[in-house]
This record gives C-alpha cells, sequence and structure tokens, in this order.
C-alpha cells in the first residue's frame, strides 16, 4: 500500500472513505464538523449508543453525498486522556479491516489528527500498513478476486510539515522490514533453508551497500563452531553462520551486534517432536528473519549506529548423521556440553554465534532473539516476549522501548542458582535441565558465553506467531522485534 499526503481539509476531500478518531468522553473538532454536514446524524448515534468511542470500535456511516468523502469510517479511541501510540496504531489497524470488509482499496485518513504530534502520524501509518498485510504467496484460485489495498492519502488540515513527512518515510521503512520478517516466516521450511537466508542475506548487502560473509561447512568446521554443526549434521540442508555489517556510526565505535536463532524447521531431532502442530516448527527462524529486518530498517533509515546481524542457521533433523543424546561437544568457544536433549537446539547454535560475535567484533552490546522455549509460552503466553540480561541499563533500555513500540517484553531473573540445572556430570555444561525454569535455565546457558560484554536475550516463542487476529497484526507470523530494536537503536 502507498502513502500519499495531501494539505486538503477532511471535509473537503474527496475520496471513498474518510477515516477519523473519536473519544467517549469528546468527539472533537472534526467529528463536530463531520456531524454538521450530516445534519446531527453522528450526535444521534452517539445518543442511542451506536457510537460510543469505546477503544477498538470502528462504524461505517455512508454519507449520501453530504460530505465529499463516500464513507465515513469513525475509529473509537477509548477516553482522550488514555490516548497513547499504541491506541492509534490498534485503531489504524482496526480501521483497515473495516475497510477491507467493505473492498475500498484507496482512502484518506485525518485518524492522527486525534493525537498532538508527529508522533501520532507514524503510529497511524504503522497500523494501516502493518493491518493491511497479507501473505497468500501459495494460494492459487481466484487471484484475480482478491483484495488488496492501494493508496491511503494522509490529510493535514493546516498543510503538511517536515516532521510528518519525516514519520510518514520511517513508519515505510519499519515496516517493510517488519513486512519482509513476516514473509520469511510464513514461508515453509522447503522454500526457507540456510541457503534461503544466506541468500536473502546477500541480497540486503547488494541494496544497500552491507558487509556480508557466509561461512560454509568447511568455514565453520575451521573456526571449530561445533554446536552449530552438530545440530545442522542430521540435514541434507548444511548449517551456515550469516553476518552483515552496516556501519552507520563513526569507525573507532564498536558495533551493536543482535544475533539471531535461524533454525528454519525444527524436528526436534533424535529428541523427535510430537506430529501434532510440528509444521508450525517453520518459525523457528523468527530470530533470524527479526534481524534481516532489522538491518534492511536500519540502513534504509541510515542510523548513526554501527550495527553487525549474525545469524547462526540450520535445520534440526532426525537423519542417520544427526547428534544424539549423550553426545558431548566442544563448542567454539572451548566449553564442553553434553546433549541430553536434541530439541534444546537452539541455544547450542547461539552460543556458537555469540563467541563468534565476541571474538570477531568486539562489540559494544549483544542482543539476541530467538524462540527458544515452549516454557517461555506457557510462563507469558502471548502477550509478551520474555527478556533476560547481565546488564539492568540495557534490559531496562529495551524494556521502555518495547512499551514505546507495542512490543511489550517482561524480565525474567537470572540468578545464579537457576544454572544448578545445567552441570552435568561429564561435561562442563549440559543443554537442557529440568522443565521447571525452563526459559531461565536456557536464558542461563548462555550467559555463559557472553563475558563481561552487556547482553539481553529475548525469547520470543510466544510472540513471533499468533493464531489470533489483531488489529494490525494478521493470524501468523507478526515480525516481533523488527520495531523493538529500531525503537532502541535510534533511541542511542
Amino acid at each position: 500500500m502507498k502513502i500519499e499526503t495531501s494539505s486538503a481539509s477532511p471535509l473537503e476531500h474527496g475520496t471513498p472513505a474518510l477515516v477519523i478518531g473519536y473519544f467517549q468522553d469528546a468527539k472533537g473538532e472534526l467529528f463536530s464538523q463531520c456531524d454538521a454536514a450530516l445534519d446531527g446524524l453522528l450526535e444521534r448515534l452517539a445518543a442511542t449508543k451506536e457510537l460510543n468511542g469505546k477503544h477498538n470500535s470502528t462504524r461505517l456511516i455512508h454519507t449520501m453525498g453530504r460530505l465529499p468523502a463516500e464513507r465515513l469510517l469513525l475509529v473509537g479511541l477509548g477516553k482522550q486522556g488514555e490516548l497513547t501510540g499504541e491506541r492509534l496504531r490498534q485503531g489504524a489497524g482496526n480501521a483497515m479491516q473495516a475497510l477491507r470488509g467493505v473492498r475500498v482499496a484507496s482512502f484518506a485518513s485525518a485518524l492522527h489528527l486525534s493525537g498532538t504530534s508527529d508522533s501520532a502520524v507514524e503510529a497511524v501509518c504503522t497500523g494501516a500498513l502493518l493491518g493491511s498485510y497479507t501473505f497468500d504467496a501459495y494460494k492459487t484460485k481466484e487471484k484475480e478476486e482478491r483484495f488488496s489495498f492501494d493508496t491511503m492519502t494522509i490529510l493535514f488540515a493546516e498543510g503538511g510539515n517536515e516532521g510528518a513527512h519525516a514519520a510518514v518515510q520511517r513508519a515505510e521503512a519499519i515496516c517493510n522490514a517488519v513486512q519482509l520478517t513476516r514473509n520469511l516466516v510464513s514461508h515453509p521450511g522447503n522454500v526457507v533453508t540456510p541457503a534461503y537466508l544466506s541468500a536473502t542475506a546477500r541480497e540486503l548487502s547488494e541494496r544497500y551497500g552491507l558487509g556480508c560473509r557466509v561461512l560454509e561447512m568447511d568455514e565453520l568446521k575451521e573456526l571449530r563452531l561445533n554446536a552449530l554443526i552438530a545440530v545442522g549434521k542430521g540435514s541434507v540442508e548444511l548449517p551456515r553462520l550469516v553476518t552483515l555489517e552496516y556501519r552507520g556510526g563513526e569507525e573507532k565505535d564498536p558495533p551493536v551486534v543482535l544475533v539471531g536463532k535461524g533454525v528454519t524447521f525444527d524436528s526436534g531431532g533424535i529428541s523427535i517432536k510430537p506430529g501434532q502442530g510440528m509444521e508450525a516448527m517453520k518459525m523457528d527462524m523468527a530470530g533470524a528473519a527479526a534481524v534481516l529486518g532489522t538491518l534492511q530498517a536500519v540502513a534504509e533509515m541510515k542510523l548513526a549506529v554501527n550495527v553487525v546481524g549474525i545469524i547462526p542457521t540450520a535445520e534440526n533433523m532426525p537423519d542417520s548423521n544427526a547428534f544424539k543424546p549423550g553426545d558431548v561437544l566442544t563448542a567454539m568457544s572451548g566449553t564442553t556440553i553434553e546433549i541430553t536433549n536434541t530439541d534444546a537446539e537452539g541455544r547450542l547454535i547461539l552460543c556458537d554465534a555469540l563467541h563468534y560475535a565476541l571474538t570477531n567484533y568486539k562489540p559494544s552490546l549483544m542482543i539476541d532473539l530467538a524462540t527458544l522455549t515452549g516454557a517461555c509460552v506457557v510462563a507469558l503466553g502471548h502477550e509478551a516476549s520474555g527478556i533476560m540480561g547481565n546488564n539492568a541499563e540495557l534490559v531496562e533500555a529495551l524494556k521502555g522501548a518495547g512499551e514505546r513500540c507495542g512490543e511489550r517484553i517482561w524480565e525474567l531473573p537470572l540468578w545464579d542458582e537457576y544454572g544448578e540445572a545445567m552441570k552435568s556430570e561429564i561435561a562442563d555444561l549440559k543443554n537442557a535441565g529440568s522443565r521447571d525454569g525452563g526459559t531461565i535455565n536456557a536464558g542461563w546457558f548462555l550467559k555463559q558465553f557472553v563475558g563481561s560484554t552487556p547482553w539481553a536475550h529475548l525469547d520470543i516463542a510466544g510472540t513471533a506467531w499468533t493464531d489470533k487476529a489483531r488489529p494490525y497484526t494478521p493470524k501468523g507470523a507478526t515480525g516481533v522485534g523488527v520495531r523493538l530494536l529500531i525503537e532502541y537503536l535510534s533511541s542511542k
């Protein structure tokens, strides 16, 4: 969907539909002007509770030629004093679902006028762009009849301004990146393989002038990334380590390193998963997809920071060459790991990637994202990602970024006592302990590979995929992580 801007008054702009916002406790000047043009229809509906302004409510009204807009879509935003950027994003997303229902492909929006700053413009554009998303790459029937949005025109009643136009461009860059991430997670495992993720990184490198390197099996062996190799050796699709480098800061500044788990399909390996629901394990590379999306957005926005994305990627399959429970691996760091569960593979590929980042980039900080544990879904459901780390300032900064952008995160403790479950009798560590505190145990395991570098681990197992449509997130891949990381990196 394209976004255009216009300085036309909402009351004078011809369009198939005009989107405006209103509140439970205050209708606003634009609402009153539209009501006057419609001979008091809106107030009469409000008196009968058909228009109540409640959050997430929408009402579409035909104007019968009394306004240049053919339809008026009223979006409830709750109480005026409780308006936030997330309310505006959700309102815009709800508007997209209402317009989709009547197949209105082009429309105008004055929803941002319910807010008071350029951030309101960005929020509305973000909610609309993400709410317009669909993934139908594999549907072959009735293509010509499928609906898609064409153009949203943002109306500035008193003329556009530089800050608002910049907000539109920022929203477009971020949402393009989220859509890349959603697409990667939505494709099936026979399409998105380690080779496919590597090719996507190379394409981003060429498009944006990023540094890119893909370590194949010979180099992985030479560098002794044995934990990554072990996870991937049970598949015909060979593992890889992908790096993307963006240099937007001072040359002397150490980079921020982002590490994303890239298991493109997770059968569980020898510790095989139950068959029911295993098809969803194509999304076990959502952390890698988020890192690729973030690097695209960082480059498109030309942020003044150095960022390196590192993606360890593999398939976890149970062929005759697969690693087994009871095996002992020596990770790149030299740490020995007893394998007690081959379905605890994500932490293995991440531990090598984190150590690789430390030794090759000496980062200012590291953040990893991974669909790591089902225990995180049990603990937090699908409303928040889990976060753990060794640096309180970094964790708080990420939590604040999550609140601002609507990708909420919740901190779990990382006390040393949790490490007792990860001690092995025959090696330095084991890769899986008790089911109790499973998310924290996995985070504690990763902590052993980051040294003193500030680090945060984001477990996105419950937020990377949703079975319930939300205002600006359809069922399926959410693209979580991209907006959070861009919000954090933009504030550095």
